[in-house]
């Protein structure tokens, strides 16, 4: 008999947070949009970061129920926008001329979420439609305030709970404090558009809207308008005639791609930011947060997933242990046993009949046994792959992670750990060798003088594991993000 997901079976901690966020503050909700649900108005009324959170929770029906997730997918572009008048001030202001200089047709926005909002508008020089994307006013202090709050509450959890110290709550906040700026400013916004067109540029099925650099700013990013259905209503797909399953499948395969071949990956995946066009293609955009992985990291994640859609958990146990991800002190083989007992009950299953909050739960206890740690460079990745995986979900909930991975993991382990790619490793340590060659002598003689005349520096310790809850917003819990996505 299939196993029904409930949010309830999810661990203590989660279900605790996601009720502590969003329930107990409804009253909050009261200074907002009375047409809005009460989760929505509660989490728009605590602040920017916290819409953040609501909007991974909005992509997990799996984990929080269908209808809290059907009322938080309001958060991701469907929140009360700002007024024209403050929209016109800024346009201007950015422009350093008149909104009506620029743009023939300016519209009403079309959709608002806690960053920023979308207006459609037409350029009167050329007549192309565009989206211009507008900063809300006094975001930077409103996530500010957010941020301080999140950094309060870490140290309180810190002192108070020394067995959260291997989360790192203080360092996780700290990295999103660090994504949160950047996305403040559209000017790198528009830079990794750019940088994240050219790399997908011959992506089939894959579209994304060009950036117009000339008119965009600090506080305004206006890009070429992508028509489309969105990726979130699923009747209107339907009615549309386009194949879900094939939508689900696609949307999982581009985001192994672009982060396993470029190590840079859109980490805000959710239904609001992306739409279907007429022709089928999947269209990006918002991409104010962006993720990147180095080429050794995201080796290692090939051969865990790799480890695991071959079934070789023994192999999956040797990597974690190979790239530092379990104390060294730890039993490889009692590890490579837990592997097995997550993928072995769930493989070939399609997403109905796994729980979801189960699975879950067993993980954080792997990770709590083995002594793994939070890895805060790899967050984005963790967070990215609960929200892609969940965005999958809702589009096709028969869908089997294991076979639309194996194809995009096995061709990069090809590319990437094969022959080609030993000779590949060879001649990029040559041409760094051929550049540093004449200074080699003088670099060996400093540094044996410093040796000898320094105290030797303190070994590092071994970076640790990242399989722990991917750190959203204001939400200070963990989970084993990377084998969630890929169960």
């Amino acid at each position: 008999m299939p196993v029904v997901l409930d949010a309830f079976e999810a661990p203590r901690a989660l279900r605790v947070l996601a009720r502590t966020v969003v329930w107990p503050f409804q009253w909050l909700g009261k200074k907002g949009d009375p047409k809005m649900p009460a989760p929505t108005r509660a989490l728009s009324a605590l602040g920017p970061a916290y819409i953040k959170f609501g909007q991974v929770l909005s992509t997990r029906p799996d984990l929080v129920g269908d209808e809290l997730a059907t009322q938080l997918r309001v958060l991701q572009d469907k929140l009360p926008p700002f007024s024209m008048e403050e929209a016109r001030a800024t346009v201007e202001e950015e422009l350093g001329t008149g909104l009506d200089e620029v743009f023939s047709e300016f519209s009403e926005p079309v959709a608002a979420a806690s960053i920023a909002q979308v207006h459609k508008a037409v350029l009167r020089e050329t007549g192309e439609t565009v989206a211009v994307k507008i900063l809300r006013p006094g975001i930077e202090r409103a996530f500010q305030r957010d941020i301080n709050a999140f950094f309060f509450a870490a140290s309180f959890i810190e002192f108070f709970s020394p067995a959260s110290r291997r989360l790192k709550p203080t360092d996780v906040i700290e990295h999103f404090e660090g994504v949160v700026q950047g996305e403040l400013d559209l000017r790198l916004e528009s830079a990794s558009a750019s940088e994240f067109a050219a790399n997908t540029e011959g992506d089939e099925g894959f579209a994304l809207p060009a950036v117009n650099w000339e008119l965009s700013g600090r506080r305004m990013m206006v890009m070429s308008w992508a028509e489309g259905v969105p990726l979130g209503d699923n009747a209107a797909i339907d009615a549309a005639g386009h194949d879900r399953n094939a939508l689900g499948a696609r949307v999982l395969q581009l985001f192994l791609s672009h982060a396993l071949r470029d190590g840079f990956f859109h980490a805000d995946m959710h239904q609001g930011n992306l739409k279907v066009a007429p022709n089928g293609d999947i269209i990006a955009f918002d991409f104010g947060i962006m993720g990147h992985i180095d080429e050794y990291t995201r080796r290692v994640y090939a051969e865990i997933l790799f480890g695991f859609i071959k079934r070789d958990y023994q192999r999956v146990a040797e990597v974690h242990f190979e790239a530092g991800y379990v104390p060294a002190d730890q039993d490889v083989d009692a590890f490579a046993r837990a592997l097995r007992a997550v993928g072995e009950p769930i493989f070939g299953m399609d997403a109905t009949r796994i729980s979801m909050g189960k699975l879950l739960s067993y993980l954080f206890e792997v990770t709590e046994r083995f002594g793994m740690e939070t890895r805060t460079e790899l967050i984005l990745l963790q967070r990215t792959m609960v929200v892609v995986e969940g965005v999958a979900r809702s589009l096709s909930p028969q869908l089997n992670i294991w076979n639309v991975a194996q194809p995009i993991v096995e061709d990069y382990i090809k590319q990437s750990i094969g022959p080609k790619a030993v000779i590949s490793d060879a001649a990029k340590t040559l041409r760094v060798l051929a550049r540093f060659g004449p200074r080699l002598p003088q670099l060996v003689e400093k540094a044996l003088i410093r040796q000898t005349h320094e105290e030797p520096a303190p070994v590092p310790k071994r970076p640790v594991a990242a399989m722990a809850f991917a750190a959203v917003a204001g939400a200070l819990t963990s989970g084993v993000a990377v084998y969630f996505w890929l169960v």
